[in-house]
């Protein structure tokens, strides 16, 4: 009886840490989804994920004569996502789904394979609430100044997240972690803000050239 009662006492006082954090970007996502009463919502290819897609400002010129729409949101990570679904992905009805997680995952110390986990639920909330046709594709973690002491964890998490995609239906891997490092291997220098995170206009040339051919 006694260990029923700690228990207890530990769900009340810790449950309220869950929802804090499940709801960690709620104004944000409030202030994104504010004027979606005039967004066209015909043949929509969204974008969503943390802020290295909040931030990609040019993106509706980088693929003119599509509908793209922007859905990036703060310093997110997969489990987020998985928490706004219903906000940032289900209303657009998208053909396209680009989506961008998993960079913060592992500069906060998460593994691949929790990564992974909350992936495989946010694809079946997708599929649930969407059509099975909708096509799905997880960019890779880009290589970044400031994170480049993981870049080994970064590689096994892009090959363990590619594998991944092979196995599921109407899922692909976008790989622009590659096409930003030099032939030595080694992360190109001029790519990025003062931050050394977030990328520059040369950082999204290279973001667009890569993601182009994937949109239909």
């Amino acid at each position: 009886m006694i260990r029923f009662f700690v228990f207890l006492f530990v769900l009340l006082i810790t449950t309220p840490l869950w929802a804090q954090d499940s709801l960690r970007f709620q104004k944000e996502v409030i202030k994104l989804i504010a004027g979606d009463s005039a967004v066209n919502k015909k043949d929509v290819i969204l974008f969503t994920g943390s802020s290295s897609i909040r931030l990609w400002a040019s993106l509706k010129k980088d693929f003119p004569n599509r509908n793209v729409i922007n859905r990036g949101f703060g310093g997110s990570e997969m489990t987020d996502l998985v928490n706004y679904v219903d906000k940032l992905i289900v209303p657009y009805h998208p053909n396209q789904i680009f989506i961008y997680e998993g960079d913060n995952d592992l500069g906060v110390g998460k593994s691949p394979e929790e990564i992974l986990v909350q992936a495989d639920k946010l694809l079946l909330l997708i599929r649930e609430k969407l059509p099975r046709k909708t096509q799905i594709l997880f960019i890779s973690p880009k290589p970044s100044l400031l994170r480049w002491k993981l870049k080994d964890k970064y590689q096994d998490y892009n090959q363990k997240l590619e594998a991944w995609t092979k196995q599921q239906k109407n899922v692909t891997f976008v790989d622009v972690w590659t096409p930003m490092l030099e032939p030595d291997g080694n992360v190109k220098q001029d790519l990025f803000l003062e931050d050394s995170l977030h990328m520059n206009r040369k950082g999204y040339d290279i973001w667009a050239k890569v993601i182009g051919p994937y949109i239909k």
